[in-house]
């Protein structure tokens, strides 16, 4: 029995969902232009519990540098206000009714530079992951291959699978890492 197509396709599965966590996480991070999963992060304490901001209200960027929050239920107005400051994304809501507009302010030059930093830091941790999948991968080869279950050209064959899987996965992180640094420099 060896590591069938079906179990490479695990594998890669495996790795591609720290890449989309990596994205997710990316698109949280501000680059000066308005986003809408800037909110994402965003937690409301509303009817005696924490909620996400978009289970509350409708979040829409209707210009670049806007974010608008339509708050469904009147009396939440406050919370949400409370629960955006609260985030430390640096946006000071302005309330208008039950509409909260963000502005986004421009990047200082010191803040770009943290927030390449946190890329950088995110782009790490998702690396890790798809490290420790390839590490739990050739761990599983061994085993095996020990076991009698799997010829050692088998396993051999497929580690270099795993390996070159492992190293298309990791520029992905790079590419994408290299995108979101340019997207944050840029003014």
């Amino acid at each position: 029995m060896s590591l069938a197509a079906h179990d490479i396709k695990e594998i890669e599965k495996r790795m591609r969902a720290s890449l989309d966590a990596l994205k997710r996480e990316f698109s949280g991070l501000r680059t000066g232009r308005a986003s809408a999963n800037l909110l994402d992060p965003v937690q409301v304490m509303v009817y005696g519990s924490r909620m996400p901001l978009n289970q509350v209200a409708t979040v829409s960027v209707p210009e670049p540098r806007m974010i608008t929050v339509q708050v469904w239920d009147r009396g939440n107005v406050i919370a949400v206000d409370k629960a955006i400051r609260e985030a430390n994304l640096g946006l000071n809501p302005i309330t208008d009714g039950q509409i909260l507009r963000l502005p986004i302010p421009a990047l200082t030059a010191d803040r770009r530079q943290e927030l390449v930093k946190l890329a950088h830091k995110y782009a790490e941790q998702a690396k890790i992951s798809v490290r420790n999948v390839r590490r739990e991968a050739m761990d599983l080869l061994k085993k095996l291959e020990k076991d009698g279950k799997m010829s050692q050209d088998e396993q051999r064959g497929n580690s270099d699978k795993v390996q070159e899987l492992t190293d298309r996965l990791i520029k992905e992180v790079d590419a994408t890492l290299v995108t979101k640094e340019a997207e944050i420099q840029k003014v």
